[in-house]
């Protein structure tokens, strides 16, 4: 096993049009989807999508949603052993709208995915144990979450998203990688904002103090930015891979972290900066192809590990 994802399963709704409404605004909107997302799912579809071995640990509605999702994770060849439908428990679903520029605003309401517990993690045992790389985020109960990093032995992954201020150390600490976007990293630093290269430095002195392990943000347009454990005083920027148009940036994280656990469970001895090269070279596509799974490319559609640009900040 490859890739082992401990986290949400969420049906998007989205709408699309010429900008995001303002507070109290109605716009008009130009066209209406739904699709297959939430965090945990979105990344472990994004590994599955570039050959990696995947298995999926969350829960769904005993509604139509939850049957079309769990067909649909078969299809990319997910293990589904430990996806569970729960009775009298709706499918989490979001609501986003996605404007011409490709921003969005997203507002969840995760059902099922509440459930998720300490208790999936002992029930997958096996699955924590034969997996190279678990991935988690914050979509599902914190409890929860830190339980499966804990139990888990080799290379871990937390997606500190949905952003949340105040997030308790035992999981910044208890995740090989920390791996946020500008707004989680202001959050978690308690930082006005991230944006620059210099603030994306000191947000990452501020987490390795915090007691991170090793920490990359991403931060769009700009690429990512990581700082490992081992060389404290050391940090990378890996330049963007080139867009030709924004479509719609949805998902687009989540294509990242998947493409780095893929990296990381395949090319275990490569430089992180080739690593995380290949990850903007992915997220990259994904932001110029309308929705969120339906974005990701599959391996012949990218370039395979190469050389990708870097410099110390």
């Amino acid at each position: 096993m490859d890739v082992l994802v401990f986290g949400s399963a969420i049906v998007d709704f989205i709408s699309y049009a010429n900008r995001l409404p303002k507070a109290g605004e109605t716009l008009h909107g130009d066209k209406f989807s739904t699709g297959f997302g939430g965090k945990g799912a979105n990344q472990c579809v994004a590994a599955a999508r570039l050959g990696a071995k995947t298995a999926i640990i969350t829960k769904l509605g005993e509604d139509l949603w939850g049957a079309n999702y769990l067909e649909q994770l078969q299809s990319e060849n997910v293990n589904v052993d430990f996806v569970q439908k729960c009775q009298g428990q709706t499918t989490g679903i979001a609501q986003i709208c996605v404007a011409d520029s490709g921003e969005n605003h997203i507002v969840i309401v995760v059902g099922a995915n509440n459930l998720l517990s300490s208790e999936d993690v002992k029930q997958a045992k096996k699955l924590f144990e034969t997996a190279k790389i678990l991935v988690c985020q914050f979509e599902t109960p914190l409890n929860a979450t830190l339980a499966a990093l804990q139990a888990f032995k080799g290379i871990s992954i937390l997606n500190t998203a949905p952003a949340r201020k105040n997030t308790p150390s035992e999981y910044i600490k208890a995740a090989t990688i920390l791996c946020l976007n500008e707004t989680e990293a202001a959050l978690t630093t308690g930082m006005d904002k991230v944006t620059t290269l210099s603030q994306a430095k000191e947000a990452m002195e501020h987490l390795l103090e915090m007691g991170a392990n090793n920490v990359i943000i991403t931060l769009g347009a700009l690429g990512a930015v990581y700082v490992r454990s081992d060389e404290p005083e050391m940090f990378i920027h890996v330049s963007a891979f080139a867009v030709d148009k924004v479509v719609d940036t949805t998902g687009a994280g989540d294509a990242f972290i998947g493409a780095l656990a893929y990296n990381l469970a395949q090319y275990p001895d490569l430089p992180w900066h080739q690593l995380i090269g290949a990850a903007n070279q992915v997220a990259a596509y994904s932001v110029m192809h309308p929705g969120t799974q339906t974005s990701f490319p599959k391996a012949n559609e990218i370039q395979k590990v190469a050389v990708y640009a870097w410099s110390e900040i």
